[in-house]
């Protein structure tokens, strides 16, 4: 029962989980029609929380605990309370050297019109209850983080790109959410370019084994590792090249399809066979 979890606070009195925090209940079938409806509308990433909820983790608030009752939990609650104020302030991410995770982190972020605080706003705008417990700041922390993944892992945002951070993310943090949406959307994408020689599955099992090789990313001092180049910090996190993911791309090149619209790619492929 996670109500023992209502019992244990950190050295401040923030308590690991909020007695209020609705219990989470199990559903597979439940996960599975949120997965059906976020297919014909990748859009909505209010279905993604749903498939989420209804395969809670029974590891999680165990890693909750683990990291936030550590002396490295309150090292990090203290000196990085809100991961979107550091990860936006630019100006001040460029002041870190040359060819650091701090400039490739801008460039990215810059070249894909995004912002961490966008991410925190789209979240809001679901309109879930927040909760001052340490699951809020684990969790957000977790989301804040996610387009560190796509830097680091060097996984585009193309459909295939973002299964693939999925992927990693499962092997950080174990949860059948994310197996759920990077398979089985892995899948789709194959569905979508059938007849495609790009090695998908072997893509997103690379990311997976990759996310399980890589120390747990929400332990990292985030402000360090912005100062620091990024090959390095890949060589010290231990993310390799993402060989698998980079040849799909280039058999898709030679195919004619274009990884950012599959739906073309489909419909082109579709007539193709007609004809």
């Amino acid at each position: 029962m996670t109500t023992a979890y209502s019992q244990i606070f950190a050295n401040d009195g923030t308590v690991l989980r909020d007695p209020e925090r609705p219990e989470p209940r199990y559903s597979l079938p439940r996960a599975i029609k949120n997965f059906r409806l976020l297919m014909k509308d990748k859009e909505d990433t209010s279905l993604v929380f749903k498939i989420y909820e209804s395969l809670p983790s029974n590891d999680f608030l165990p890693r909750v605990q683990e990291l936030m009752l550590s002396p490295r939990g309150e090292f990090l609650r203290s000196s990085e309370p809100s991961l979107p104020e550091i990860l936006d302030d630019h100006a001040e991410l460029r002041k870190t050297p040359k060819g650091s995770l701090g400039h490739a982190y801008c460039d990215f972020m810059e070249s894909e019109g995004l912002t961490a605080a966008g991410l925190v706003a789209e979240s809001d705008r679901l309109g879930r209850p927040k909760y001052n417990d340490l699951v809020q700041w684990y969790s957000e922390r977790s989301r804040d983080t996610h387009d560190l993944f796509h830097v680091l892992t060097g996984y585009g945002r193309d459909a295939l790109g973002e299964q693939c951070v999925l992927l990693f993310t499962h092997g950080q943090a174990p949860t059948q959410g994310h197996l759920l949406i990077g398979y089985a959307g892995s899948a789709n994408i194959k569905k979508m370019i059938w007849g495609s020689k790009a090695p998908v599955m072997g893509a997103v099992r690379q990311a997976k084994a990759t996310g399980c090789g890589a120390p747990p990313m929400i332990e990292q001092s985030i402000r360090e590792l912005l100062k620091q180049p990024v090959d390095e910090v890949r060589k010290t996190l231990n993310i390799p090249e993402p060989t698998q993911y980079r040849e799909c791309h280039h058999i898709w090149a030679e195919e004619g399809i274009d990884p950012y619209d599959l739906l073309a790619s489909e419909n082109e492929t579709s007539e193709a066979i007609a004809a």
